[in-house]
């Protein structure tokens, strides 16, 4: 009887030890599990060099779209960029922070979907922000994004897409080539005042106001090089009133080619045409000039929505 009676208590115990172990088992499957996230976000916040980045974004509330499954392809620049742009603009971080467009300068970044770096070619880029970004490669195969900012690296990985960082930060543009060329007219230190002039007089300013589906590349003479071109002309031209209409109109049209190039599309001896039909333009990269015309470094890849401004020092006369 003893041993049976024993023989009972054992099993006892072993089913309650049994079902401790159980319930133990079932309270540690209840608690959630520790998830390893490696999202842009999480990629951005763990490189020094996107800190300014990442309290923009944080400060445009978009830590949590950053932070969905996407995937997405973010175009990131880095704290120099920052600096370079704010240098440009003549703003602090401050300011950048509290402008209430950040958030569509963020998402002018960033791209739907997974574009690895062999995906990335010249053209048109649709963006998240709505408006598109144009890729250019230059002659020594560097990328670049709107003529202004350099792709430095590509193919950071995330768990929800990937990073390519930028030497700089790129803006969509606000304004059409004509009110470009109109602005800087009417500027502290004015320029273009001659250029807006003759495009007046020939009735042209029309073909300059597009939107972003106008795809056109303005080589912009200076006003100084039109005083040349009306010393040139003789002594009966003091300004664009006194050139002959069809002139006028003729050389106002072969400043103008009909496809978006920033300067990084151009080749060395390329042959453009321009809106005046036959007459094409010479690219000369090495002496960086427009037929005889010399660019201005300082003042290529004017973006606007309908295209890109180039300025020139010579007015151009086709032959």
């Amino acid at each position: 009887m003893k041993k049976n009676s024993l023989f009972n208590w054992n099993l006892k115990i072993t089913a309650v030890a049994i079902a401790l172990g159980f319930g133990l088992v079932s309270c540690e499957e209840e608690e959630p599990p520790i998830v390893e996230t490696n999202t842009i976000v999480d990629v951005a916040s763990g490189n020094a060099s996107f800190s300014t980045l990442v309290a923009a974004v944080d400060r445009a509330d978009l830590v949590t779209t950053l932070s969905s499954p996407g995937p997405f392809t973010v175009f990131a620049p880095t704290n120099d960029a920052f600096g370079e742009f704010l240098t440009a603009n003549n703003l602090t971080a401050d300011q950048l922070l509290a402008n209430p467009d950040l958030g569509d300068i963020l998402t002018y970044h960033v791209v739907s979907g997974s574009v690895g770096s062999s995906d990335v070619a010249p053209g048109r880029v649709n963006t998240a922000a709505g408006v598109p970004f144009y890729v250019s490669q230059a002659p020594d195969n560097s990328l670049w994004i709107n003529g202004s900012a350099q792709i430095t690296q590509t193919d950071i990985a995330a768990s929800n897409g990937i990073i390519h960082v930028l030497d700089y930060v790129i803006t969509p543009p606000t304004q059409n080539i004509a009110e470009i060329a109109t602005g800087f007219a009417g500027a502290d230190a004015p320029e273009f005042t001659q250029l807006v002039a003759a495009l007046v007089r020939a009735d042209l300013v029309d073909a300059f106001t597009g939107g972003i589906d106008d795809n056109l590349t303005v080589f912009a003479p200076t006003d100084a090089a039109f005083e040349a071109l009306y010393e040139a002309l003789g002594p009966d031209v003091n300004g664009v009133d006194d050139i002959d209409l069809e002139l006028l109109t003729n050389v106002l049209l072969y400043h103008v080619v009909p496809a978006r190039a920033f300067s990084q599309d151009l080749r060395q001896d390329a042959s453009l045409p321009t809106l005046l039909e036959g007459s094409n333009l010479t690219v000369d990269l090495a002496n960086l000039q427009i037929n005889d015309s010399g660019l201005v470094p300082s003042l290529l890849n004017v973006h606007a929505t309908n295209g890109v401004i180039h300025v020139i020092d010579q007015v151009l006369l086709p032959g």
